[in-house]
């Protein structure tokens, strides 16, 4: 027996249960199943995520410590790669995740002692006893002075570990004859098998080595080391969702490696087909990788027996071998097919009667099934989406509907937040600027995290050709592109994403974004269509289309309360406009029994206050001018407005619109350097700037959103763009 290092305690070891949590363990151990939870730990900064910190526990173990453990905001430590912290582990996951918490000692000194915590040496033993630790466990009585039956527990234990080396085959690496198919042949290993002979006889895991190598063929790929006795004979290529009622047959596996990890006994492969996935084991050597040339996202093909090892079933690898050529892409299209079919809606149809939504009951579904499918296949959905009323309400339909999905395919806690990132857009043009933010993150997520690269989701954003180059970035990667907007998608912008629901030709009804936005969310789960039904009316500002303002009122929100949601989603979506806000948009979108006084009411009280206050003096300072008897409304929101305060210029504009329409043909936003124009007439903002460039050819002229009526110039040839746009507006509005 030993004596615990801070009470002295007689104890197994060096630490008693209860002064644990006072000493911190230096891990030397290399599997995530070897560390105990709820000790303290040392370990290093490996990097930054979005959502925490990742730590590494010793030099072969990776945890994460996420944002909601730590004591502060995530953006203010200021923690460097290889700093030394402090962490406890929470929790060990089955697929080796390890989750760590935070700790309020963050230096040596002020834990009570320190121990090392070595598997291979049984007891944690004091970091000064490092050179002769054998001696020390000895002394401390946790090994030389163990009883004899823990002595035969061990052997039994190592027995254990034998036979979990499940497979005993040896690897080399040849070239296959078709000229495509690397080829991996197993030589059988004697020597091997027989030191677990009982553990192959008792089938828990160790395989038979007699067999001699046989020829496979199929897909331009060649496959040996066939074990029965039929050495000749090939294995049946079966769906592993059959694998339950094969077990002990020797079969042939085709698909995707989803994940290869190390063990202390074999290389576990988990391999996934069209029908479902399967742990596979390949044993070279205890620790020691096999199929080194097999990885991640390589298609294979896998002989091996079918065993079934403490309750779940796992494939005793016999011969691996890596698909390329043609071989390859047969078993991903039948891969792509299945999950399609997994993914695609059983039947489309809307919210409500809505025609604008019926004749896209194929859009809906195509955009619908590719986000059911990112989440199926583990792919982040990133919804980009404008800083407006419309955008917020159309990119949390689609959070509403896709978050349940994501917690019932991952069991992480957080999976919510890594699965699912909502992103506003400061306009309606998805510009550079953003694409390049968003392949830095997704890149670095790919090459730190091995995370897969997102689907996008474009909403209420996108749909002119102003947001082209962003798409073409995003395509360099082959990161998935999907776009939901109000307006007509430009042809080059419908060639740049894979799916897209928006209205086509002029002649289509009025519609909103979120209202496309929630029948698409109410197909990708239809589960969540219930707390959908009241989101395209909140979407409106006016002539609310009576099916959706009866839908929303049958879910409890009448007219007034649509009213008070919209506002101040509105006044929320300009602070801190670049943030999703989503528990706070959430609340103001599905509080329940919020009613008069609460938040959305709160809210919508400050939005019409602001609103009021500008459009007064807005409307004190209109310039209204008239030519051949077309009216024009123009504001200096230079002089008149309060630039970087509620409201945006593009709100103050839509509401001096929509108060004016009887009087005036237009109205007109002018800037130092941008003009924005709002008409109930069919204006083309392109074609204004080109007629203008004709009289002010030096003034930089661009539409730069053909969505928001947006034009930008050089500041020092303002007037002369004012004073020929509102020539030029007038001429097409008369």
């Amino acid at each position: 027996m030993g004596s615990c290092i801070i009470c002295g305690k007689s104890v197994d070891g060096r630490i008693c249960d209860l002064h644990e949590e006072d000493v911190v363990f230096e891990f030397r151990g290399n599997q995530p199943d070897q560390l105990t939870v709820d000790r303290y730990y040392r370990g290093t900064v490996d990097g930054y995520a979005e959502f925490g910190v990742f730590v590494d526990i010793g030099d072969s173990v990776t945890g994460l410590l996420h944002r909601s453990e730590l004591d502060r905001r995530l953006e203010s430590l200021d923690w460097e790669s290889g700093d030394t912290v402090f962490v406890q582990v929470q929790q060990v996951r089955d697929n080796g995740n390890v989750d760590l918490g935070w700790s309020i000692r963050q230096a040596e000194g002020e834990f009570r002692g320190t121990l090392v915590d070595d598997p291979d040496q049984g007891a944690p033993y004091l970091k000064e006893d490092e050179s002769g630790n054998e001696d020390a466990a000895a002394d401390d009585g946790s090994a030389a002075d163990a009883p004899d039956d823990d002595s035969e527990e061990t052997d039994a234990a190592d027995e254990t570990d034998a036979a979990d080396a499940t497979t005993t085959e040896d690897s080399d690496v040849t070239t296959g004859s078709d000229g495509g198919d690397e080829q991996v042949e197993s030589a059988s290993t004697p020597d091997a098998a027989t030191e677990t002979p009982d553990a192959a006889s008792e089938g828990d895991g160790a395989s038979d080595s007699d067999g001699g190598a046989a020829a496979a063929s199929g897909g331009g790929a060649a496959a040996v080391a066939e074990t029965d006795s039929d050495e000749g004979a090939e294995p049946t290529h079966v769906a592993i969702e059959t694998l339950d009622d094969r077990v002990g047959e020797t079969v042939r596996l085709e698909g995707v490696v989803e994940s290869a990890r190390q063990t202390s006994g074999p290389t576990v492969f988990e391999v996934r087909d069209e029908t479902d996935s399967v742990e596979c084991a390949a044993f070279k050597e205890a620790g020691v990788r096999a199929y080194p040339e097999i990885g991640t996202d390589d298609v294979v093909r896998l002989d091996g027996e079918v065993r079934e090892r403490r309750g779940e079933l796992q494939v005793e690898t016999e011969a691996l071998v890596k698909l390329e050529g043609d071989g390859r892409q047969t078993v991903e299209d039948r891969l792509a097919d299945a999950l399609t079919a997994q993914a695609e809606p059983e039947s489309v149809d809307p919210i409500v009667a809505d025609e604008t939504v019926e004749a896209l009951t194929e859009d809906v579904r195509e955009v619908a099934t590719a986000i059911r499918r990112a989440v199926l296949e583990e792919r982040p959905v990133v919804v980009r989406h404008a800083a407006t009323a419309d955008g917020y309400v159309a990119g949390v339909a689609l959070e509403r509907a896709t978050l349940p999905l994501v917690r019932d395919q991952h069991d992480q806690h957080d999976a919510v937040y890594h699965y699912f990132d909502r992103r506003p857009l400061e306009e309606g043009v998805y510009d550079m600027d953003d694409a390049t933010k968003d392949a830095t993150r997704m890149l670095e997520a790919r090459d730190r995290h091995d995370e897969k690269l997102p689907l996008f989701v474009f909403v209420a954003a996108g749909a002119t050709r102003e947001s082209l180059d962003g798409f073409e970035l995003l395509d360099l990667y082959g990161a998935g592109r999907a776009l939901v907007d109000d307006v007509a998608v430009d042809p080059e912008v419908d060639e740049a994403v894979d799916a897209a629901v928006a209205p086509e030709g002029p002649e289509a009804p009025e519609t909103t974004a979120a209202t496309l936005a929630a029948n698409v969310a109410a197909h990708v789960n239809d589960e969540a269509s219930e707390d959908l039904s009241h989101l395209p009316a909140v979407s409106y500002w006016e002539d609310t289309p009576e099916a959706y303002a009866d839908a929303a009122d049958e879910a409890g929100y009448d007219a007034d309360a649509v009213r008070e949601v919209r506002e101040a989603v509105a006044l929320e979506a300009y602070y801190q406009s670049y943030e999703d806000k989503r528990e706070l948009i959430t609340d103001l979108l599905f509080g329940e029994g919020d009613g008069p006084g609460g938040l959305a009411g709160h809210v919508s009280e400050q939005f019409r206050e602001k609103l009021d206050a500008e459009i007064e003096t807005a409307e004190a300072n209109l310039d209204t001018q008239t030519l051949d008897d077309t009216t024009v409304a123009v504001l200096d929101t230079d002089a008149f407005t309060h630039r970087y305060e509620f409201p945006p210029t593009a709100l103050l504009l839509d509401e001096l619109h929509r108060r004016h329409r009887g009087d005036v043909s237009a109205v007109i936003g002018v800037s130092d350097d941008e003009l924005h124009i709002r008409s109930d007439h069919a204006i083309d903002v392109r074609d204004v700037a080109e007629r203008a460039r004709e009289w002010v050819p030096n003034a930089g002229l661009t539409a730069t959103s053909a969505r928001d009526g947006k034009l930008e110039y050089i500041a020092g040839e303002r007037s002369a763009v004012l004073d020929t746009v509102i020539d030029v507006v007038a001429d097409e509005v008369a």
